[in-house]
């Protein structure tokens, strides 16, 4: 389903030029879920961004759907993004002054969507939210906000779900709550892509890559 072939990234940080990839070569089967492993800097989010085609590399090849993706234009980049990929991040990004019906509801609203608030109401029920969906985040707590970011994710219906430090700043309960929605989003049939640190956490996918200095290991 997704593939990079000796993809090489890098940056220029003041005079000094950081290798964040070094030729990675990579195969995600579909309905797989999978941890990229690494530390702080091993370049496991450089190859998250461009897995979501947030980024490109500066050479080698990505393969989505057996189509190469990684030199199309901007707004195409932008189209595969919101039609086939979910994004969870860390911090959730959520709004702070809209409920979290009106958080899910956005990406929807975007796509100028018809049924937005019905669509984002189904999306909470599956992380088990319908009961919170008029609360803000500041009245929820880290896993209730971040089962709002997953369902902000899912509203769209995409095939592929990446998640950036998923349960870096919550509990360990509510790291087994987001993990259990995780392993049933991939029951479903979807791609899940667990970027982490934590080794507990990748031991409940299915596969584990590791990276470090840009290389995987």
């Amino acid at each position: 389903m997704l593939t990079v072939k000796n993809i090489s990234k890098k940056y220029k940080m003041g005079d000094e030029i950081v290798v964040a990839l070094d030729r990675v070569s990579l195969s995600i089967e579909q309905s797989e879920m999978m941890a990229i492993v690494g530390a702080s800097g091993s370049g496991k989010s450089t190859l998250m961004h461009i897995l979501g085609c947030l980024d490109r590399p500066d050479s080698g090849q990505y393969f989505l759907q057996g189509k190469e993706v990684s030199k199309l234009p901007n707004n195409d980049l932008a189209n595969i993004r919101n039609r086939k990929i979910g994004f969870v991040f860390q911090f959730f990004n959520l709004l702070p002054r809209m409920t979290a019906l009106e958080n899910v509801e956005l990406p929807l609203l975007y796509a100028g969507h018809p049924a937005a608030k019905d669509e984002a109401a189904a999306a909470l029920k599956q992380v088990n939210l319908e009961s919170r969906m008029y609360h803000e985040p500041q009245q929820l707590s880290g896993g209730q906000r971040q089962r709002v970011a997953i369902a902000r994710a899912l509203v769209t219906n995409p095939s592929i779900i990446l998640a950036d430090e998923p349960t870096g700043n919550l509990d360990s309960k509510s790291n087994e709550e987001i993990l259990k929605i995780f392993q049933k989003l991939n029951d479903q049939g979807r791609t899940i892509i667990v970027v982490t640190h934590d080794p507990d956490i990748a031991k409940k996918c299915q596969r584990q890559v590791k990276i470090r200095d840009g290389q995987l290991l």
